[in-house]
Protein backbone atom coordinates (compact mmCIF):
# COMPACT_ATOMS: atom_id res chain seq x y z
CA UNK A 1 0.00 0.00 0.00
CA UNK A 2 1.43 3.44 -0.66
CA UNK A 3 2.06 6.31 1.24
CA UNK A 4 -1.14 7.92 -0.25
CA UNK A 5 -3.21 5.30 0.24
CA UNK A 6 -2.58 4.76 3.70
CA UNK A 7 -2.93 8.53 4.13
CA UNK A 8 -6.56 8.37 2.58
CA UNK A 9 -7.44 5.22 4.60
CA UNK A 10 -6.24 6.44 8.22
CA UNK A 11 -8.32 9.80 7.12
CA UNK A 12 -11.21 7.29 6.30
CA UNK A 13 -10.85 5.60 9.05
CA UNK A 14 -12.42 8.38 11.21
CA UNK A 15 -14.82 10.12 8.32
CA UNK A 16 -18.43 10.59 9.20
CA UNK A 17 -18.95 12.15 5.97
CA UNK A 18 -23.04 12.13 4.69
CA UNK A 19 -23.75 10.97 8.35
CA UNK A 20 -26.16 12.39 10.46
CA UNK A 21 -25.43 12.54 14.60
CA UNK A 22 -28.29 13.36 16.90
CA UNK A 23 -26.36 14.88 20.10
CA UNK A 24 -29.05 14.57 22.64
CA UNK A 25 -27.94 17.22 25.64
CA UNK A 26 -25.62 19.07 23.11
CA UNK A 27 -26.53 22.16 24.05
CA UNK A 28 -24.44 21.30 27.33
CA UNK A 29 -20.38 21.58 27.91
CA UNK A 30 -19.28 17.93 27.47
CA UNK A 31 -21.71 17.01 24.91
CA UNK A 32 -21.51 20.11 23.39
CA UNK A 33 -17.17 19.90 22.67
CA UNK A 34 -18.13 16.33 21.02
CA UNK A 35 -20.68 17.79 18.68
CA UNK A 36 -17.82 19.82 17.66
CA UNK A 37 -15.85 16.74 17.39
CA UNK A 38 -18.48 14.95 14.88
CA UNK A 39 -18.75 18.07 12.68
CA UNK A 40 -15.04 18.26 12.34
CA UNK A 41 -15.59 14.92 11.41
CA UNK A 42 -18.03 15.85 8.35
CA UNK A 43 -21.16 14.81 9.97
CA UNK A 44 -24.08 16.92 10.28
CA UNK A 45 -24.97 17.27 13.73
CA UNK A 46 -28.41 17.68 15.49
CA UNK A 47 -27.98 19.26 18.82
CA UNK A 48 -30.94 18.73 21.23
CA UNK A 49 -31.71 20.63 24.01
CA UNK A 50 -33.75 23.22 25.63
CA UNK A 51 -31.50 26.23 25.75
CA UNK A 52 -31.62 27.74 22.18
CA UNK A 53 -28.83 30.72 22.70
CA UNK A 54 -26.28 28.16 24.15
CA UNK A 55 -27.22 25.53 21.30
CA UNK A 56 -26.42 29.09 18.53
CA UNK A 57 -23.35 29.58 20.43
CA UNK A 58 -22.06 26.13 19.73
CA UNK A 59 -23.14 26.04 16.11
CA UNK A 60 -21.30 29.34 15.21
CA UNK A 61 -17.99 27.25 16.05
CA UNK A 62 -19.31 24.25 14.15
CA UNK A 63 -20.31 26.70 11.33
CA UNK A 64 -17.42 28.67 11.36
CA UNK A 65 -14.60 25.94 11.43
CA UNK A 66 -16.64 24.63 8.08
CA UNK A 67 -19.25 22.11 9.69
CA UNK A 68 -22.52 21.70 9.39
CA UNK A 69 -25.76 21.88 12.12
CA UNK A 70 -29.18 22.80 13.38
CA UNK A 71 -30.58 23.26 16.66
CA UNK A 72 -33.93 20.72 18.23
CA UNK A 73 -36.21 22.09 21.18
CA UNK A 74 -36.39 18.54 23.28
CA UNK A 75 -37.33 17.64 26.21
CA UNK A 76 -35.35 14.53 26.94
CA UNK A 77 -37.47 12.62 29.88
CA UNK A 78 -40.63 13.26 27.26
CA UNK A 79 -41.16 10.13 25.12
CA UNK A 80 -43.34 11.84 22.54
CA UNK A 81 -40.94 14.46 22.13
CA UNK A 82 -38.32 12.53 21.19
CA UNK A 83 -40.23 10.56 18.50
CA UNK A 84 -40.85 14.58 17.49
CA UNK A 85 -37.71 14.71 17.51
CA UNK A 86 -36.58 11.85 15.30
CA UNK A 87 -39.20 12.79 12.68
CA UNK A 88 -37.71 16.51 12.10
CA UNK A 89 -34.47 15.06 11.68
CA UNK A 90 -35.23 11.96 9.37
CA UNK A 91 -37.38 15.27 7.54
CA UNK A 92 -34.66 17.34 7.57
CA UNK A 93 -31.47 15.79 7.45
CA UNK A 94 -32.94 12.44 6.10
CA UNK A 95 -31.46 9.54 8.33
CA UNK A 96 -29.69 9.13 11.43
CA UNK A 97 -26.26 7.66 12.11
CA UNK A 98 -25.32 8.24 15.14
CA UNK A 99 -27.30 8.67 18.27
CA UNK A 100 -25.08 10.76 21.53
CA UNK A 101 -27.00 11.13 24.88
CA UNK A 102 -25.95 13.34 27.95
CA UNK A 103 -27.89 13.40 31.20
CA UNK A 104 -27.56 15.22 34.48
CA UNK A 105 -30.53 15.55 36.06
CA UNK A 106 -31.34 12.37 38.91
CA UNK A 107 -33.06 9.78 38.09
CA UNK A 108 -35.57 10.76 36.07
CA UNK A 109 -33.26 12.07 33.65
CA UNK A 110 -30.60 9.70 33.79
CA UNK A 111 -32.16 6.34 33.70
CA UNK A 112 -35.94 7.29 32.03
CA UNK A 113 -34.67 9.92 29.81
CA UNK A 114 -31.92 7.39 28.02
CA UNK A 115 -33.95 4.56 27.62
CA UNK A 116 -36.49 6.79 26.08
CA UNK A 117 -33.73 7.66 23.53
CA UNK A 118 -32.47 4.12 23.04
CA UNK A 119 -36.10 2.73 22.69
CA UNK A 120 -37.25 5.68 20.14
CA UNK A 121 -33.57 5.92 18.29
CA UNK A 122 -32.48 2.78 18.63
CA UNK A 123 -35.84 1.00 17.10
CA UNK A 124 -35.76 3.46 13.98
CA UNK A 125 -31.99 2.10 13.68
CA UNK A 126 -32.57 -1.40 13.52
CA UNK A 127 -35.94 -1.47 11.64
CA UNK A 128 -33.67 0.79 9.11
CA UNK A 129 -31.43 -1.54 8.70
CA UNK A 130 -28.13 0.06 8.07
CA UNK A 131 -26.50 -0.23 11.32
CA UNK A 132 -25.40 3.04 13.17
CA UNK A 133 -23.83 4.12 16.79
CA UNK A 134 -25.54 4.99 20.16
CA UNK A 135 -23.07 6.78 22.96
CA UNK A 136 -24.69 6.78 25.78
CA UNK A 137 -22.20 9.10 28.33
CA UNK A 138 -21.46 7.30 31.25
CA UNK A 139 -19.99 7.76 34.79
CA UNK A 140 -16.24 6.86 36.85
CA UNK A 141 -19.24 7.04 39.81
CA UNK A 142 -20.94 3.43 37.76
CA UNK A 143 -17.66 1.93 38.35
CA UNK A 144 -16.37 3.20 41.66
CA UNK A 145 -18.21 4.68 44.76
CA UNK A 146 -18.06 8.35 44.91
CA UNK A 147 -19.03 10.32 48.19
CA UNK A 148 -21.93 12.84 48.21
CA UNK A 149 -23.16 11.65 44.59
CA UNK A 150 -24.62 8.01 45.14
CA UNK A 151 -27.99 8.42 43.78
CA UNK A 152 -26.55 10.23 40.43
CA UNK A 153 -23.63 6.83 40.52
CA UNK A 154 -27.24 4.51 40.97
CA UNK A 155 -28.62 5.93 38.24
CA UNK A 156 -25.55 5.88 36.00
CA UNK A 157 -24.84 2.40 37.09
CA UNK A 158 -27.96 1.64 35.54
CA UNK A 159 -27.08 3.39 32.38
CA UNK A 160 -24.17 1.04 31.92
CA UNK A 161 -25.99 -2.02 32.27
CA UNK A 162 -28.95 -0.73 29.93
CA UNK A 163 -26.13 -0.04 27.45
CA UNK A 164 -24.36 -3.52 27.66
CA UNK A 165 -27.51 -5.24 27.15
CA UNK A 166 -28.85 -3.07 24.36
CA UNK A 167 -25.17 -3.73 22.97
CA UNK A 168 -25.63 -7.42 23.31
CA UNK A 169 -29.55 -7.50 21.70
CA UNK A 170 -28.94 -5.32 18.86
CA UNK A 171 -25.20 -6.66 17.81
CA UNK A 172 -26.98 -8.41 14.89
CA UNK A 173 -28.31 -5.44 13.56
CA UNK A 174 -25.14 -3.61 13.49
CA UNK A 175 -26.34 -1.07 15.61
CA UNK A 176 -23.46 -0.57 18.31
CA UNK A 177 -23.82 0.77 22.00
CA UNK A 178 -21.41 2.19 23.89
CA UNK A 179 -20.73 3.69 27.42
CA UNK A 180 -17.97 7.25 27.10
CA UNK A 181 -16.77 7.40 30.80
CA UNK A 182 -15.45 10.54 31.30
CA UNK A 183 -13.16 11.01 34.30
CA UNK A 184 -13.48 14.78 36.08
CA UNK A 185 -14.33 17.75 33.25
CA UNK A 186 -15.68 20.87 35.39
CA UNK A 187 -19.24 21.46 33.95
CA UNK A 188 -22.38 23.60 35.53
CA UNK A 189 -23.49 20.57 36.86
CA UNK A 190 -20.35 19.67 38.96
CA UNK A 191 -18.91 23.19 39.88
CA UNK A 192 -21.06 23.35 42.89
CA UNK A 193 -19.35 20.49 44.01
CA UNK A 194 -16.15 21.21 43.67
CA UNK A 195 -14.39 22.56 46.69
CA UNK A 196 -11.04 23.03 47.68
CA UNK A 197 -10.92 20.03 49.59
CA UNK A 198 -12.94 17.50 47.01
CA UNK A 199 -10.69 18.88 44.28
CA UNK A 200 -7.39 17.91 46.19
CA UNK A 201 -8.83 14.25 46.85
CA UNK A 202 -9.72 13.87 43.36
CA UNK A 203 -6.25 15.51 41.79
CA UNK A 204 -4.69 12.76 44.51
CA UNK A 205 -6.35 9.93 42.80
CA UNK A 206 -5.63 11.34 39.31
CA UNK A 207 -1.81 10.55 37.92
CA UNK A 208 -2.57 12.93 35.45
CA UNK A 209 -2.59 15.75 38.13
CA UNK A 210 -5.40 17.88 36.61
CA UNK A 211 -9.07 17.70 35.84
CA UNK A 212 -10.01 16.79 31.78
CA UNK A 213 -10.65 19.23 28.93
CA UNK A 214 -13.82 18.73 26.96
CA UNK A 215 -12.19 18.46 23.73
CA UNK A 216 -10.31 15.71 25.22
CA UNK A 217 -13.47 13.85 24.83
CA UNK A 218 -13.58 14.04 20.93
CA UNK A 219 -10.99 11.37 19.80
CA UNK A 220 -13.06 8.69 22.18
CA UNK A 221 -16.37 10.03 20.64
CA UNK A 222 -14.78 9.77 16.69
CA UNK A 223 -13.73 6.58 17.24
CA UNK A 224 -17.12 4.83 18.88
CA UNK A 225 -19.04 6.86 16.28
CA UNK A 226 -16.94 6.01 13.26
CA UNK A 227 -18.39 2.57 11.30
CA UNK A 228 -14.89 1.89 9.96
CA UNK A 229 -12.43 2.55 13.12
CA UNK A 230 -15.13 1.19 15.91
CA UNK A 231 -16.72 -1.27 13.87
CA UNK A 232 -15.88 -4.07 15.87
CA UNK A 233 -16.25 -1.96 19.04
CA UNK A 234 -19.83 -2.44 20.83
CA UNK A 235 -20.57 -2.60 24.71
CA UNK A 236 -17.50 -0.85 25.39
CA UNK A 237 -17.00 0.95 28.94
CA UNK A 238 -14.31 3.41 26.88
CA UNK A 239 -12.99 5.49 30.25
CA UNK A 240 -11.73 8.88 29.25
CA UNK A 241 -10.04 9.87 33.27
CA UNK A 242 -6.21 10.76 33.27
CA UNK A 243 -6.01 7.58 34.76
CA UNK A 244 -8.67 8.04 37.71
CA UNK A 245 -9.89 4.35 37.47
CA UNK A 246 -6.53 2.97 37.95
CA UNK A 247 -5.15 4.51 40.85
CA UNK A 248 -5.64 2.70 44.24
CA UNK A 249 -2.88 4.25 46.47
Amino acid sequence: MGSTNSADFLNSLFSLHEKVAVVIGGTGELCGAMAEGLAGAGAEVVLVGRNEEKANTRLGKIEAAGGRGWFHAAEATSKAELESLLGAVLQRSGRVDIVEDEFDRIVRVNLKGVFFGCQVFGRHLVEAGQGGSIINIGSMGALVGLSRVFTYCATKSAVHNLSLNLAREWAPHRVRVNVLVPGFFPAEQNRKILQPERIAKIMAHTPMDRFGDARELIGATLLLASDKAGSFITGEELIVDGGFHAMAL
